[in-house]
Order: C-alpha cells, then sequence, then structure tokens
C-alpha cells in the first residue's frame, strides 16, 4: 500500500519536472537598463514624460579612437571619416557627429552655408584646422580630447526595445570599426554595455550551477558514502531549480544580474532541507526504527520545523517586494516561490524514494561513542560554564559593530561591478578622463513667461551652463543656449570667439531674425526645444563619479537654481536616466530597515505562536539580529559600501539563518512536551540537532561562497557577505542561543507554557 501511494506520488513529481522542463528553453537573459529605475518615483514618471518631448537620453554609443603621437595624421583621419560615413549609412542611426562631419554655420548677405571644421583630404591645412577645432567649445574635450591623441564619434540610434535589436546595433557598430583595423579603439553606451552584461550573466550562471553541483556531490559523497544518499538528493535540489526555472520561462520572467543568483540558492536551500530529513532519518534508522516508523518520525520531528524554515526563508525573501527596483521584486518574489518549491519536492521526492528502495546499511556503534557526540557535549559542557563570557563577548561584538555600522557608506557606480581590468570598465573610464565623461545628465527649462528662446531666459540658461560646467565639471552641454550662441557665431563669420551670446543690439537682430528662420525647420532644434518652444532641453555628459558625490552635486546644483535663477521667468528640473539611477541609493537604506522590519515581524509572530512566549520571541531574534549586525559592521570597517546588490544581504541571511534557530528551538518544544527538565531537554536538543545545524550552515555558506566566483563585484560581495553571517549565525546558534535559554528560565521559572 505504501510503495503504491510512493509510485504514484513520484510519477506525479517526475510528470511536473517533464512539464515544466520544457519551458526552460523560453528562459532569457535581459538587463534592460531602466529597470532599475525606482518604482512610484516621480521623478520617473516626468522622465517619461520628458521621453516622449525629446528621446531617450540613452539611446547613444561613443566611440573613441586613439592614435599617437597625434590624431592629425592623414591615414588615421581618412578612416576615421570613412567610419563615419559608414556609420551614417546604418538604418538604426538617427545621427553620427565627428570633427569629419562636424561643420561651423555661416550667415552672410550670400545666404548660408557650412565650413567644415577639418579639410581631410588636404593634410596642408590641418595645423590651421587644429587651432580652430581646439578654439571650438563645441569640439574640445567633445569631439577631440585635450592631448590631441584621441577623438571621439558620438552616435545617436534609434530606440530599441529588444535585446536582439540591441545587441544588432552592438555587433554591427563593433564589426565596422574593427573592419578598419584601429590599434586602439573604446566604446561605451547602453546596448553595446547591455551585450556584454548579458553573456556575462550567462556564463555566470553556467559558473555558479557547475560550482553547487560540484559542491553539492563532493559534500554528500563524503557525508554518506553511498550511490542514493548523492543521487536522491542531488535529484531534489536539481528538480527544485527546474521547477522555478521552468515558472520563470512559462511565465516570461527573464534572467538579469540579480535573477542569476536564484539557482544557487535553490541548490543551498533544497541541501538544507535534504540534510535535516537524510540526517533524522539516519538516525531513527541505527536506533533501530523500521524503514516505514524512521520516515514516519522524520516526518513527524523534521516537517513542521522544516515548514516553518521555509516559511521564514519565503518571508526573507518576500520582504524584497517593498524595494523600489523592479528587478529586486522579481527575485524575491520567484526566490520564495522556489523556497517552498524545495520544500515540497524534499518531503515528496525524497522520502518516498527512500521507502521504494532497500533499506541502506547503517552503522551499528552507540551514538554517545561517535565523534559528533564527543565533539557536541564537550561544546554543550563548555558553553554552559563560560555562559558570562559568551554574553560579554556578544555584547563587546554588538558595540565594536556599532561603530563599523556608523562608518557605512551608500555608493554605487554605473559600472562598478566590474573588475578595474575589465575592458568594458577601461572604456568607461577613458572616456571620462579624456571626454567630460560617459554617463547622460538632463535638465528641462520651461518658460513661465514668452517662450525659452526670449533673451532674457537664454541668458539664465547660460548662468546655469556656466555652474554646471564649473561645479558639477559637466562636458558637452547643448542646449537652447548654444543653438543662439551657434546663430550669433555664424552671423559672425564663423569666428569661435564669437561662440558667445549676441551684445551689441545689431547681433541680438541678427539672431533673433535667424532665429525665427530656423525655428520653421522644427527637425532641427527638435532634440533642444519643443514645438511650442515652452520647454528646453539642457543636455550633457558626467564623469561616473559615484552616486554619493552625484546626489551630492544634485542638491548643490538644485540649491544653485532656487538661489539663483529668476524663478517667476524659467524654471529647471534635474531629470534623466542617471538621476534616477542615483536616487535609487536614496532607497536603500529606507527598503533594507523596512524589508528587515517586516521579517522581524513575522518571525516574532511565528514564534509567538509556535511557543507562546514573549521570551522565546526574544530567543529566536537575538541569535539572528547580532550576526547582521557584526557583517554589517565589517562592512563599514572595511568600506564596502551599501549599494543595491548588497542591500538584499541582509533580508536574504536573515531569512536563511533564522532556519537553524526554529530547528533547535522546535526540538527543544519537543523534548519539553516529553516532560524533560529544561537542562536535559536543552542538551538532548543541542546533540540531536547539532550536526545538522553545523552540517546545513556549511552547506550554505560554502553554497553562497561559490559566488565569489563571479567577476561583478556586487555577486562576490553578496555571496562574501552572506557566508559570513550564516557562519556567524551557527557559532552563535551553538554558544548564545543555549545560554539565552538557560538565562531566561532563570529570571522566570515557567518557561514554554
Amino acid at each position: 500500500m505504501f510503495k503504491k501511494a510512493a509510485r504514484g506520488v513520484l510519477i506525479v513529481v517526475f510528470s511536473i519536472t517533464a512539464a515544466l522542463s520544457i519551458f526552460l528553453k523560453d528562459l532569457r537573459f535581459n538587463y534592460v537598463f531602466e529597470d532599475f529605475f525606482p518604482v512610484g518615483d516621480p521623478d520617473l514618471e516626468y522622465y517619461r514624460e520628458f521621453r516622449t518631448k525629446f528621446e531617450n537620453d540613452n539611446n547613444y554609443l561613443l566611440i573613441g579612437l586613439e592614435n599617437s603621437p597625434s590624431i592629425f595624421d592623414a591615414e588615421f583621419l581618412s578612416k576615421v571619416d570613412s567610419l563615419t560615413r559608414d556609420l551614417q549609412a546604418m538604418e538604426e542611426m538617427n545621427s553620427v557627429i565627428s570633427i569629419t562631419n562636424s561643420k561651423r554655420p555661416i550667415i552672410s548677405q550670400a545666404g548660408f552655408y557650412q565650413l567644415p571644421y577639418l579639410h581631410v583630404s588636404d593634410p596642408t591645412r590641418y595645423e590651421q584646422d587644429s587651432a580652430v577645432i581646439y578654439q571650438s567649445p563645441l569640439l574640445k574635450e567633445t569631439l577631440v580630447s585635450a592631448d590631441g591623441r584621441s577623438l571621439a564619434i558620438l552616435l545617436k540610434h534609434k530606440d530599441v526595445i529588444t535585446k536582439e535589436g540591441s545587441d544588432e546595433i552592438s555587433d554591427a557598430v563593433v564589426s565596422l570599426i574593427t573592419s578598419y583595423a584601429f590599434p586602439n579603439y573604446h566604446i561605451a553606451g547602453k546596448v553595446h554595455a547591455q551585450q556584454i552584461f548579458i553573456g556575462k550573466l550567462q556564463t555566470e550562471l553556467f559558473t555558479f550551477l557547475s560550482a553547487s553541483i560540484v559542491l553539492i556531490v563532493l559534500f554528500l559523497s563524503i557525508a554518506y558514502r553511498n550511490w542514493w544518499g548523492v543521487v536522491i538528493p542531488l535529484g531534489v535540489v536539481l528538480m527544485s531549480v527546474i521547477w522555478i526555472m521552468g515558472i520563470m520561462g512559462l511565465t516570461g520572467k527573464q534572467l538579469d544580474f540579480i535573477m542569476v543568483l536564484l539557482p544557487t540558492i535553490m541548490f543551498v536551500v533544497g541541501m538544507s532541507d535534504v540534510v535535516h530529513i537524510m540526517t533524522k532519518y539516519i538516525e531513527q534508522l541505527r536506533l533501530g526504527f523500521h524503514k516505514i516508523n524512521a520516515i514516519k518520525t522524520t516526518f513527524r520531528e523534521v516537517g513542521l520545523a522544516t515548514f516553518l524554515t521555509s516559511l521564514t526563508t519565503s518571508v526573507g525573501f518576500l520582504t524584497l517586494l517593498t524595494a523600489s527596483i523592479r528587478p529586486i521584486q522579481g527575485f524575491g518574489l520567484f526566490t520564495a516561490i522556489g523556497v517552498f518549491i524545495a520544500f515540497i519536492v524534499a518531503f515528496t521526492l525524497l522520502p518516498f524514494s527512500l521507502l521504494l528502495l532497500p533499506r541502506p546499511r547503517v552503522s551499528k556503534k552507540l551514538v554517545h561513542r561517535s565523534k559528533w557526540f564527543k565533539i557536541l557535549s564537550y561544546s554543550f559542557l563548555k558553553v554552559l560554564k563560560k555562559a558570562p563570557h559568551v554574553l560579554l563577548a556578544n555584547l563587546v561584538i554588538v558595540l565594536i559593530s556599532l561603530y563599523g555600522i556608523s562608518l557605512i557608506r551608500i555608493n554605487t557606480f554605473l559600472i562598478e561591478d566590474l573588475p578595474n581590468d575589465d575592458p568594458l570598465k577601461q572604456d568607461f573610464v577613458f572616456f571620462d578622463q579624456n571626454f567630460g565623461g560617459s554617463r547622460p545628465f538632463e535638465i528641462t527649462a520651461k518658460a513661465k513667461k514668452g517662450t525659452v528662446l526670449t533673451p532674457e531666459i537664454i541668458h539664465e540658461i547660460e548662468n546655469l551652463s556656466e555652474y554646471l560646467s564649473d561645479s558639477l565639471m559637466a562636458g558637452n552641454i547643448v542646449g537652447p543656449h548654444t543653438l543662439v550662441k551657434s546663430l550669433n557665431q555664424a552671423v559672425n563669420g564663423g569666428r569661435s570667439a564669437a561662440f558667445v551670446l549676441p551684445a551689441s543690439n545689431y547681433e541680438k537682430r541678427q539672431v533673433q531674425k535667424n532665429l525665427s528662420r530656423l525655428l520653421k525647420r522644427n527637425d532641427a532644434i527638435a532634440y533642444v526645444v519643443t514645438d511650442d518652444q515652452k520647454t528646453g532641453r539642457i543636455s550633457m555628459r558626467v564623469g561616473d563619479i559615484g552616486s554619493a558625490i552625484s546626489l551630492r552635486r544634485t542638491k548643490e546644483l538644485q540649491r544653485y537654481i532656487r538661489h539663483n535663477t529668476d524663478t517667476s521667468l524659467v524654471s529647471f528640473k534635474i531629470t534623466g536616466t542617471s538621476n534616477l539611477i542615483d536616487k535609487n541609493n536614496e532607497y536603500l537604506a529606507e527598503n533594507m530597515f523596512e524589508g528587515l522590519g517586516i521579517a522581524f515581524g513575522v518571525v516574532a509572530l511565528i514564534a509567538g505562536l509556535l511557543f507562546r512566549s514573549f521570551r522565546m520571541i526574544l530567543i529566536t531574534l537575538i541569535p539572528n539580529v547580532i550576526p547582521l549586525i557584526t557583517v554589517a559592521g565589517i562592512m563599514g570597517l572595511f568600506g564596502i559600501t551599501l549599494k543595491l546588490s548588497t542591500s538584499i544581504v541582509f533580508t536574504i541571511a536573515f531569512g536563511i539563518a533564522v532556519d537553524d534557530t526554529i530547528h533547535f528551538t522546535s526540538k527543544l518544544k519537543l523534548e519539553l512536551d516529553k516532560g524533560k527538565s529544561l537542562l536535559y531537554a536543552l542538551k538532548s536538543t543541542y546533540l540531536s540537532t547539532g550536526k545538522a545545524i553545523v552540517v546545513t550552515s556549511i552547506i550554505l555558506s560554502g553554497g553562497f561562497l561559490t559566488l565569489i566566483l563571479s567577476s561583478f563585484g556586487g555577486t562576490f560581495y553578496t555571496g562574501l557577505l552572506i557566508s559570513l553571517t550564516l557562519f556567524l549565525a551557527l557559532i552563535i546558534d551553538l554558544s548564545l542561543l543555549p545560554v539565552l535559554v538557560m538565562y531566561f528560565s532563570k529570571r522566570k521559572q515557567k518557561m514554554l507554557n
């Protein structure tokens, strides 16, 4: 009867696995930049409005080309000119700007015409051309570097939504550049970076899966020393991964740089369930119980505790739904679902497989003679004898950690997750050092009187532009004021010195007259001024200086705007993708504490319902809060910044670390319910659960430690910090937790009633 039911359950499990595995082919990798904008932020809505009026400020690519000793070399410039023309011919490009196609406008009595800044085919004019180029504010350190050894080409491409479309643009651009055999080139921009990031994600997913499988096989081989002790547990975790990833493929959830952590988490969480089941099952067999009775006892004594640990772990992940960033929300939701999938698969596949298999051979040696028994007995006695020292040591650790927490800084860089020697990071640094930056920065100007092209408002924009250049260190600033200055330059014969706002009445009349003509050609100013001329766009690029400095400078900029602009004429507002990414950091600490608060509350509720004791709530929480405080302190003391990736460490670690505490306290309650004294029940619990707690903590820590194989700094620190937290939680569970139980029992005679 039991075997028939077992076969039926296994058929259902394998059928579900087969069905969900079909959807694995639908899994897609993605790194959509816009997904990391803060959800519900009013600035996000404003940016969307800005994007409909102008363009997506991230639809660009920067190409940097180097040549020694100078870019003013006939062969080099001829290749640059040909590359520029080929890029212009691409259907996906809206515009391509380089020094080989840049022209200065001339307006004279003969009409309007343009002169090239650079006469590519006439090297005899290079010296004169270079002098003109370096006198032009629009070109110097925008299209040519200050040292004259590199130039930049700015590409603005059409808006692309799909990864395939982005990859096509990136591949085509790279293919064109390499076809000209430039000795040294650099590329920066969303579509290029996105393609490289996704490639790394695919590689790392395979790496993490492989490392997790190797780790599990190695551990299981050492722990159980037989084929079923390796194959069945490995099947449990593999099936759990297939289920959750199949669900992701079915629902269209894509893999991003946070979601690639999911398989590793599934492996370690699934193994935690497996170890508790296997340890209890083998323990019952050693005590001489029949196989069916051993499985029943395992279900009864481990089932509830494992369900509660799965619940608390899921809650830890579900608290990530409070985050303001969609990828983190999705990660929290699917990982929470995955944790319960691991629980379901573990308590169906494993017990029923064991039921169908022959009774395994287990050692008949007495439990009290085993090495584990001796080590745990010695540890238990030492902990109780040194109870005051244990309490004092934890207090000192907390105080030092609190000081470390005061040193934590919230900061992130656009591409800081990559190592310094990564080619993509070096490309971004190249543009930051030579061409004013690689990050777009946007400001809108809304006219309250007239249009943004009226002289009074243009002067306000010009003053703001000077501040942006000096204080924000922005480069390539383009706006309505540059349009007016370009016209003034044009009516003054194209002289670089005339690239200023018109001063004389004659210049003002000439500029105004030609501006009216230009306004009739809306396509010429569509990226700078809206059709109704009420809103202007001030666009620039800034260096990847980190969100902490960037946010500080942004606040200083807002203060400058409030106190130094005529708000009765014009209102300025900061927008753009960089501003939104920076704002994420303002939410990090808030999201983290909110998530932890919810997790603490749910765990406290579970402990309260289970034990009906306020003291047990504290006993459950304290051993798991201290490791979090300690790791946070370590972050501060060692200068590990809090950022998007590391902000999820604490909620994940708490949700997983509390599992061992719940296993310990659940077993303690069972022992006390048998009528045993507190000391005897505590010792029995310590010896019974100690091995499983140690083994699962080693597995969990080791599993997360595989993440240090990542080339992404955030993933590296996520794995390292979670592993460290779980290791500290293990030490505290085997030292502070029993001391707290004894300490509270001395304060109150009745406990755990």
